[in-house]
């Protein structure tokens, strides 16, 4: 018997602004991750996942008291990691030399335990869903993650994770419909939610624009 699938809903954000020492949120990413849960206060979700670390962690519990009953699961898969480091020769020569200073900045650790982490968040969030029942789903991660994912969803290479910024509690949304069809970027890094003062932080300032 052929297995039935339906589809997949992945709502992704980075965490809230955080403090200096990364040890929770300033009022800036509280309020960032509450007007984000009221933002899906309509969306049938089920369930939250979260990384481990507390300004994560803290995103999600604040979005989860705006919704009703939705369960809350820590995942390390969610976290904060480099999901990819590219060869020279896979990147564009004018850029190589900037795009490896920047991967080569993070910790020895960060950089070898990422890959591993990817290809399970890919195994646990993405593609479409066993059953008849759609399924949406919200992963409260950072922003390297969110770029690694939304660049599989395009089937870009893999070292297009860089440069994919997301700014705190933005929403990217990715639709996986069943087998047969591609899946589709839906929204990404989306502020409608955040008044102006509260857009844009965590966002390097020369890719900020005003709207």
């Amino acid at each position: 018997m052929t297995a039935t699938h339906a589809t997949r809903y992945l709502y992704l954000t980075r965490h809230g602004e955080a403090t200096p020492d990364e040890g929770g949120l300033t009022p800036t990413g509280r309020r960032q991750a509450a007007l984000l849960g009221q933002r899906l206060r309509n969306v049938p979700l089920s369930a939250i996942h979260h990384g481990p670390l507390p300004r994560a962690a803290e995103t999600a519990r604040l979005i989860g008291d705006r919704l009703d009953g939705v369960p809350a699961h820590v995942c390390e898969p969610a976290g904060d990691y480099v999901p990819y480091t590219p060869h020279r020769d896979e990147l564009p020569a004018d850029s190589a030399d900037f795009l490896l200073d920047f991967v080569h900045g993070f910790p020895a650790d960060e950089r070898a335990g990422g890959p591993l982490l990817a290809r399970i968040a890919e195994e646990c969030f993405t593609g479409p869903v066993e059953g008849p029942e759609d399924r949406h789903e919200l992963v409260v991660t950072h922003n390297f993650l969110i770029g690694w994912l939304v660049r599989a969803a395009l089937d870009a290479a893999k070292w297009r994770w860089l440069g994919l910024n997301q700014c705190n509690a933005a929403l990217t949304v990715i639709r996986y419909p069943p087998p047969g069809r591609p899946p589709s970027v839906l929204f990404s890094n989306d502020m409608a939610h955040l008044p102006a003062p509260l857009r844009w932080t965590g966002y390097p300032p020369e890719l900020r624009i005003t709207s």
